[in-house]
């Protein structure tokens, strides 16, 4: 099965990416770079997954104190 671009402005972008990468048809081209593509896609993280490694180092400084006056906390720091 053969490739065939209508749109001009991806067809430059075959052409670089042919160029770039060193290989001789344009469709190997863009089978590499969609398979880079899908590669990259699968590897970013969620935005759980890259929020839970923060919200474990908070839970591990131990449980929030409720009736915690950081007001006064502070003032005693400065010695106010």
């Amino acid at each position: 099965m053969s490739l065939y671009i209508r749109d001009a402005k991806v067809n430059e972008l075959a052409d670089e990416v042919m160029r770039r990468l060193g290989t001789k048809t344009k469709t190997e081209a863009v089978r590499v770079a969609l398979e880079n593509e899908l590669k990259r896609a699968g590897e970013k993280l969620s935005l759980e997954e890259r929020i839970r490694p923060l919200q474990d180092r908070i839970a591990a400084l131990g449980p929030k104190d409720p009736n915690f006056d950081e007001k006064a906390f502070m003032d005693e720091m400065w010695e106010i």
